[in-house]
């Protein structure tokens, strides 16, 4: 519809759409001006004369008359002025063009006339093409494929369609950077769109439009598959401690396929882990799971959500998303201080004794300046009580807060407690208790922002009795990790629901922006009382403060109603306490970015250093140790950053295909750390056809801000005429006569055809 509404105005207007708004409108009168004007008004004023002359006639007939007959000189008139359109044009073989022909995977979907994109896109764009010859004619063609970095194509190159990644940031920088020296006429981009690499498209297209240099973008493929499932997203965690079950959030794509029904599967290293069948919507596009992976041993595993194809689908390559899961051994370990003796304290650690990938070490104040230490290295650790230095606190990757007041501490140690969370990136959990929170002047303290709530000055009545509080996971919490005592919905909400009530003596204030609570109370049986926050938590820096206002979780495990052998304290405790220490960083981090490339493809290896106190640590000589699928070793030296304090970054290009493990060591000083394990992917199916539809919207985008056009692949000869006109290159000035474009004889003729006729209808013929 779009081109034959096009070829009807170039028809008329002589030019086609972009023509106009391009260049600049000058007139270049036959006459001179004045005489032109001078005609016009003598015109008007025997027009006026005559219609005035006229007998038998109405004034409605008189205007009608005369306005034709006045519009139709005017025109001619006008015609006289010969208006003008100055455009800049690329004179002939003094400019280069540049090609760039998508050379990834999602080219290989054949939904061009049955057959692939690549095929279709050579057809149009080989060296030997009618339309590349008549670029070849007035323009140097300079021929590049790209997939994640461009490359120069020689003639008959032939394209495979392997790259696993597509970046149009890099490819329009690489040819800008590549003609960075030459008279450079345009840039034309084949591609489906899928930009998927996360590189800075705005960028690149700011640094063309410097030069003034357009792209004419051409869009390969369907917009809309009839008929496809896809993985959109999937959100599981890139580590887990040993002994963790692994949720996995996925979201899939449905099109044209309501009512049926498909099996979405979890692999782990090829061996199916999960499995659930999936009811296809009828109405929406999309449909949301989760996957309950159980627990694994520690080590490595290429994790694999796939959805089975349904009947009739294009591209299957895009029903599977696989990343690296690397599930860490322990322990973690956990300060948990408490002010008093108290069951809470004895059932938490009693809990989680046999849980080999979480450790809580215990302080309990047993008198003054006198402590029980539990869980302790050795004879030395935590003698005088909480520690006093950064260093020895940042050792742990989450704290507890017990019944503990906060003049037990030092303001450098509140303080201590807010950088621990803020800087060192781990977790800080208050409980309730009669010397807790703002009970226990916690209100106004450093430590005191980092918790999710805010909490009010000490009430007068702090001995007042415990509210009992019938507590439920709210919206957020029965999807949460943490709180799932069950497989299924229906059941996790039941055993909720039965749980005997806990009781609370804090008077916790609103909840702070950003927040989430997970577990609510409330006093009584309406279900329209406020429900009061009970777990909640929000991000603090770079670590996560967390709220757990009751008193008496151990009635969990010890409540007349509770079977002896039911684990339900043991479980919650458990999995809140691994969610405590997940992601929490250690002084050595390394990542693979991006993670996910295929084989052949660059990676930059991203370490971040630190010290003792979790300070950027600048002057490190760091080595990260890649372990290959095969089992080989390569070191790769990384290099300090420039841009970022403590970063330290290094290229490695894998090879293999499969899961890789990333480590690094750091020496700075007398220390030497290593770090975790991180994950690098390498397969060739990559990134590139997860979203494999024609991003039309983006490619457009592109075209528009730079001063180009976008053209469907069906209509890509039109860029032979399209391309000459430019303001980038070496350039000309030319001039095109507007006077005699088809729609100005055919308003004539209306004008005058419209008089006779009206002529006619009124007898005055």
């Amino acid at each position: 519809m779009e081109a034959a509404l096009e070829s009807v105005f170039t028809f008329l207007f002589k030019y086609p759409p972009r023509f106009f708004g391009r260049g600049e409108l000058v007139l270049a009168p036959v006459v001179p001006v004045w005489l032109l004007g001078l005609a016009v008004l003598a015109a008007l004023a025997l027009i006026v004369l005559a219609y005035r002359q006229l007998r038998g006639i109405s004034r409605i007939d008189r205007v009608v008359l005369g306005m034709a007959r006045a519009l139709a000189i005017v025109t001619v008139l006008a015609c006289l002025l010969r208006p003008t359109e100055v455009l800049s044009s690329a004179v002939p073989q003094r400019n280069v063009l540049a090609i760039l022909l998508d050379d990834s995977r999602s080219m290989r979907v054949a939904d061009v006339a049955g057959t692939s994109r690549t095929s279709a896109m050579q057809r149009e764009f080989s060296d030997s093409s009618a339309l590349v010859r008549r670029l070849a004619a007035r323009y140097a063609v300079r021929t590049f494929r790209f997939a994640a970095e461009p490359s120069v194509a020689p003639p008959r190159t032939r394209l495979e369609a392997s790259g696993g990644r597509t970046d149009l940031a890099a490819a329009l920088n690489g040819v800008r950077s590549d003609l960075g020296g030459l008279p450079v006429a345009g840039v034309i981009v084949v591609t489906d769109g899928a930009d998927n690499a996360g590189g800075d498209l705005g960028a690149s297209i700011l640094g063309l439009k410097a030069r003034r240099i357009p792209v004419y973008t051409v869009g390969v493929g369907q917009e809309r598959f009839s008929r496809d499932l896809s993985i959109i997203s999937v959100s599981a965690p890139p580590s887990v401690l040993a002994g963790s079950t692994v949720l996995i959030d996925a979201a899939i794509g449905v099109r044209g396929a309501g009512g049926e029904k498909t099996t979405l599967t979890a692999e782990a290293d090829g061996k199916i882990v999960a499995s659930e069948e999936i009811s296809l919507p009828r109405r929406g596009d999309v449909v949301r799971t989760r996957l309950r992976v159980p627990p694994m041993p520690a080590g490595s595993y290429r994790l694999t959500v796939r959805a089975r194809p349904i009947k009739g689908e294009l591209v299957a390559e895009n029903n599977e998303y696989s990343s690296v899961l690397d599930v860490r051994p322990g322990p973690a370990r956990v300060l948990y201080v408490e002010g008093e003796p108290r069951p809470e304290f004895a059932f938490l650690r009693r809990a989680v004794a046999g849980d080999s990938a979480v450790q809580v070490v215990g302080l309990m104040r047993s008198a003054e300046h006198k402590f029980l230490r539990l869980g302790v290295r050795d004879s030395m650790e935590l003698i005088n009580g909480f520690p006093t230095r950064r260093e020895e606190l940042f050792q742990f990757r989450g704290i507890i807060l017990g019944s503990v007041e906060s003049s037990f501490f030092t303001g450098d140690q509140l303080r201590m407690l807010q950088e621990f969370v803020s800087q060192r990136g781990g977790t800080l959990l208050a409980l309730g208790g009669r010397a807790a929170l703002a009970e226990g002047g916690y209100a106004g303290t450093p430590a005191a922002q980092v918790l999710p709530v805010t909490l009010n000055a000490p009430r007068a009545d702090t001995g007042a009795a415990p509210v009992e509080l019938s507590i439920r996971p709210t919206s957020a919490g029965r999807t949460h990790a943490a709180l799932r005592l069950r497989d299924e919905d229906e059941a996790n909400l039941a055993r909720w629901d039965s749980l005997p009530k806990l009781t609370s003596v804090n008077r916790l204030g609103t909840l702070r922006p950003g927040a989430t609570t997970l577990l609510a109370g409330r006093t009584g049986t309406d279900r329209d009382e406020a429900e009061i926050p009970v777990l909640a938590f929000q991000r603090y820096g770079r670590g996560m403060g967390v709220v757990l206002g009751v008193q008496d979780t151990w009635l969990w495990r010890m409540h007349a109603s509770i079977p002896i052998e039911d684990a339900t304290h043991a479980t919650l405790w458990r999995q809140t306490l691994r969610w405590m220490v997940e992601g929490v960083p250690d002084q050595v981090e390394i990542a693979a970015v991006p993670a996910r490339v295929a084989p052949g493809e660059p990676v930059e290896l991203r370490a971040r250093v630190v010290d003792s106190t979790f300070a950027p640590v600048s002057q490190a000589s760091v080595v990260a140790r890649v372990t290959t699928p095969t089992g080989g070793i390569v070191d790769v030296p990384l290099e300090r950053s420039p841009t970022a304090d403590g970063t330290y970054t290094g290229r490695y290009v894998p090879t293999d295909r499969g899961a890789f493990a990333v480590n690094a060591s750091a020496r700075f000083g007398r220390d030497s750390l290593h770090s975790s394990t991180g994950a690098l992917l390498a397969d060739d199916q990559g990134a590139d056809v997860e979203q494999a539809e024609l991003r039309t919207g983006l490619l457009r985008q592109v075209a528009n801000e730079t001063g180009g056009h976008y053209y469907p692949l069906s209509q890509a000869a039109r860029l032979a005429e399209d391309v000459n006109y430019t303001e980038s290159g070496v350039t000309q000035r030319d001039a095109h006569d507007l006077w005699d474009m088809p729609i100005v004889f055919l308003l004539l003729v209306t004008l005058l055809g419209a008089e006779w006729f009206y002529r006619r209808r009124r007898g005055l013929a």
